[in-house]
């Protein structure tokens, strides 16, 4: 490691312990930064890398809530508020049992960066709660977003700190916390994102996770004059953004082979085509249940306890969770002929699985550019809520793909080696700090 990356990691741990998650964040993109710093002295002076790793504000309370049973829960409850250089907080809401302060500041610091790549004035920031909603009734689920949303009101707003859904966190949720916070507040903003179309919500905003990693994924596969048409693409996860890429990823010719959940994968060799995506999302967004039905209703193999980086492959999709593909996984999949790997989740790349795909110069989309697309469109409601205009299908997924593509173009011009190989983590990294860097420069000492 270079000594001074070691140095300043050093420090963050001992100001950070037990953070895991936000120390593996710091150190994937310290690792590109420091170098571009030390050729940038105006960086250095202003000890810019040393303030963006400290939140601005972090906000930590208690959600007490009443079951079915009538029983009294409470559950810990954060909103991480990390930059503000560009624009107002903006990042989402994540309600899981493993939500914990390190993986919310992961999450938020990950976001600074892929915001600011958007080219859209979002600052970054992150929240959530260790309640999980699976198993929980709809009343349930709603009282305990009325008590979150209680305390969480007083520290967001429309200009402040804008949140979104992320796992655990759709459509229901943020009608829940949309609900109370109007009601708190007696007014009607553009205070959260993802919101249903007829109360202020963006067509493709479902779509845009998804969908934006797939024309990231496009867009590499150009640079090497090809396409994603007749290629075999694996996606892990089953929920909204593995649905929706999925769903363009077929669009465009590929023939996803497997999906799955916590449980295990599917393996479909025949492809998943629209009318199978249709039971997914059925299965997922309304019956709640697991992806083994998927295998049993159309007769494919499951495989229980495992992760979908066995299947050949061209494309590789991880869209579940942060450190889903460690090394064995990433050299499974070079050798089964995977040569794109798009993210559609938050890190789900181990740093070992990372030196693997760099080793090996395969066409590497990391989570901050290559999911930055559901971010860009809640930027793009946050936009159409303040102007009281929606646009149509069409208009905002025209601005997805513009987004997509100048994002993949700022990894080009700082990402782009010596030997033309593209090395998109580097790129995203300097190109994501250099927007937020200057306007922490010129802000002053804050």
């Amino acid at each position: 490691m270079d000594p001074r990356v070691e140095k300043f990691m050093a420090e963050v741990k001992a100001k950070n312990p037990g953070e895991n998650e936000f120390h593996q964040a710091v150190m994937e993109v310290a690792e590109s930064i420091i170098p571009f710093i030390e050729e940038n002295p105006k960086y250095k002076h202003g000890k810019i890398l040393e303030r963006m790793v400290e939140p601005e504000r972090v906000i930590l309370f208690r959600v007490p809530w009443v079951d079915d049973k009538g029983e009294v829960q409470i559950n810990k409850a954060y909103r991480i508020e990390m930059n503000s250089a560009i624009g107002p907080y903006k990042g989402g809401l994540r309600f899981h049992p493993t939500v914990n302060l390190g993986i919310l500041k992961f999450l938020a610091y990950e976001q600074v960066f892929k915001n600011s790549l958007t080219t859209l004035p979002m600052g970054g920031g992150k929240g959530g709660s260790n309640f999980d909603p699976k198993g929980k009734s709809d009343n349930e689920v709603m009282r305990f977003c009325q008590s979150f949303m209680t305390e969480l009101s007083r520290h967001i707003g429309p200009n402040t700190d804008v949140p979104a859904g992320d796992i655990g966190v759709g459509g229901r949720e943020i009608g829940y916390l949309f609900g109370q916070y109007k009601r708190i507040r007696n007014e009607f903003t553009g205070v959260l994102t993802g919101k249903g179309l007829e109360w202020g919500g963006s067509l493709i905003r479902p779509e845009a996770t998804g969908y934006g990693a797939v024309y990231f994924a496009e867009e590499m596969l150009k640079t090497r004059k090809d396409s994603m048409k007749g290629k075999i693409v694996a996606i892990s996860g089953s929920g909204n953004v593995a649905q929706y890429a999925t769903e363009k990823a077929t669009m465009l010719g590929a023939k996803v082979v497997t999906l799955s959940d916590s449980s295990g994968f599917i393996y479909d060799p025949n492809g998943i085509d629209n009318e199978r995506l249709d039971f997914v999302m059925n299965l997922k967004n309304i019956k709640r249940g697991r992806i083994k039905e998927y295998a049993d209703k159309f007769g494919v193999e499951y495989y229980e306890g495992k992760r979908p980086w066995e299947v050949k492959c061209d494309i590789a999709m991880p869209c579940a969770t942060q450190n889903e593909v460690n090394k064995e996984d990433a050299e499974t999949l070079i050798k089964n002929g995977c040569f794109v790997v798009s993210e559609g989740a938050n890190m789900p790349s181990d740093p070992d699985a990372i030196e693997v795909y760099l080793d090996n110069k395969i066409l590497y989309g990391l989570g901050k550019a290559a999911n930055a697309g559901g971010v860009a469109v809640s930027g793009l409601e946050m936009s159409q809520n303040s102007l009281r205009l929606s646009w149509t299908r069409e208009e905002v997924d025209q601005r997805l793909q513009t987004i997509m593509k100048d994002i993949h173009k700022t990894c080009l011009k700082y990402g782009t080696e010596d030997n033309g190989f593209i090395n998109y983590p580097k790129g995203a990294n300097i190109g994501g700090f250099v927007k937020v860097a200057d306007s922490m420069l010129a802000q002053g000492i804050v």
